[in-house]
């Protein structure tokens, strides 16, 4: 084929392609033509040179109105609560699962946990826990820590899910006063966390208040009201006597053991082993062979405790939600009402109610002369100060016999029924005593004694005011 016949054959495939596209304009044919000029450059310097890293140029910034701000949302008072029972109760359970990861993390660079090395490991990890109160390790607290993480591993894991729900607030009530937080560790030995514990001997709450010791802590006991199972009454209480033994003695094991024994056993103990407790030159350890039996095992106890609820995670302890609302906040009430008036009007159930004031024998709270505490579920207390007269209108239905404040007032005077013990063989008023968390003194004042040495058996002794 020749030149000419070649160059008539281009023109022609041209041209054909130029009527078989739509028309376009000088400026379009333009454009085009320096798109394609500058894809070609583009695809020939991509051939040439490795891939680089692809950077999305910024747009350029067009005019425009200033962005429309968000509606504030109106949300009803109940909204509202459960808003903020949801934020506390996700704060408040981050918070509690926060602190026991510094403490795995902590293990995860000790040595391996073998049979052998169980005592080295326990002793690094006390001292790890860096606490006010001494955490000192050996025989009778490798039993504690045993007994914890091993035969009572579900007790543990119950009381870990309490303790969402209580330590908090305990722990404020410590910080307030000064005292170290590690002394919620009593309230696992003397309640296990629960909150409506009674013992054998008549002493009641997480904290194991005798009456005649909660009263004299300003607690009120009473047939209509019992603060000894309020946790937060109580807890203030407990405070205010670990502030006083730490003053008396210096030491906070000799102060723990004086709550379980008293501080009359703990000066027996000290002046026994040939102390003197006004200079406070004994420890825990010195007199712990003249301590009663009980008071021995309280303090390993208590540091066994402690070590269980730190470290419960390697122990392979887990817990569940707290069957009791973590997120709660607190009414005042300055009239008398019966739980039920609210269980019935609100949503929030009866058994809920008692768990969160446990304080009020009868479900009732007296509030005739005073005002009492009401705790309720964040996300209800609106819902209860938006129905108060609709629960005010059911007084009649469940207040009958106490629609006069004087029959409530007349029910709160009547004390408790006093406990008593019978004289057996081999007691003595100091064992009685210890027995029931009072003293000698007190003993002989309620029983009209003249000596301590004159008991018979069968005599029938009044142990509780």
């Amino acid at each position: 084929m020749t030149a000419r016949t070649t160059a008539r054959t281009l023109i022609s495939i041209v041209l054909l392609c130029i009527l078989s596209t739509p028309e376009l304009s000088a400026e379009q044919i333009f454009k085009r033509r320096k798109k394609q000029r500058t894809q070609a450059q583009t695809e020939a310097t991509t051939a040439q040179q490795p891939e680089p890293a692809v950077v999305t140029e910024p747009e350029p910034e067009e005019c425009s109105l200033p962005a429309e701000q968000p509606q504030r949302v109106a949300r009803t008072p109940h909204e509202i609560d459960s808003l903020t029972a949801i934020w506390r109760s996700f704060n408040m359970k981050n918070t509690y699962d926060d602190f026991f990861r510094q403490y795995i993390a902590f293990a995860e660079t000790d040595t391996p946990p073998l049979p052998d090395h169980l005592d080295s490991i326990y002793t690094e990890r006390l001292r790890a826990l860096m606490s006010p109160i001494p955490l000192p390790y050996n025989y009778l607290v490798r039993q504690a820590i045993d007994r914890y993480t091993g035969s009572q591993r579900s007790s543990m894991s119950r009381i870990l899910s309490y303790a969402q729900h209580y330590f908090p607030m305990i722990e404020q009530e410590l910080i307030r006063e000064g005292l170290p937080v590690e002394l919620r560790s009593m309230v696992v030995i003397e309640s296990a966390l629960q909150v409506k514990a009674v013992s054998r001997m008549g002493a009641a709450g997480l904290w194991q208040f005798m009456p005649a010791t909660g009263k004299s802590y300003g607690l009120e006991v009473n047939s209509m009201v019992d603060e000894r199972y309020d946790p937060l009454s109580a807890t203030r209480a407990a405070c205010r006597y670990m502030k006083e033994m730490y003053a008396v003695y210096g030491d906070w094991l000799l102060a723990i053991a004086s709550y379980n024994c008293g501080p009359g056993n703990v000066n027996k103990a000290i002046a026994k082993a040939g102390g003197d407790a006004r200079h406070n030159d004994k420890s825990f350890w010195d007199i712990y062979a003249y301590l009663p039996p009980e008071t021995r095992g309280y303090v390993p106890a208590f540091i066994g405790a402690t070590y269980a609820y730190a470290y419960h995670a390697l122990h392979g302890i887990s817990y569940d939600e707290p069957p009791i609302p973590v997120a709660v906040d607190t009414v005042m009430i300055g009239r008398p009402v019966h739980l039920e008036q609210i269980s019935s009007t609100i949503d929030v159930s009866i058994d809920a109610l008692r768990m969160l004031n446990p304080q009020y024998k009868l479900d009732i709270i007296p509030a005739t002369t005073k005002q009492y505490c009401l705790v309720l579920p964040t996300d209800r207390v609106c819902d209860f100060i938006c129905s108060e007269e609709a629960i005010r209108q059911k007084d009649s239905l469940y207040l009958k016999e106490y629609m006069s404040p004087a029959n409530i007032d007349k029910q709160k005077a009547q004390a408790p029924a006093a406990s008593y013990h019978i004289v057996k063989k081999g007691d003595t008023l100091g064992a009685i005593a210890r027995k029931y968390h009072v003293t000698q003194k007190q003993l002989m004042t309620w029983n009209k004694l003249k000596s301590a040495d004159r008991l018979s058996i069968g005599q029938r002794l009044k142990v509780s005011k």
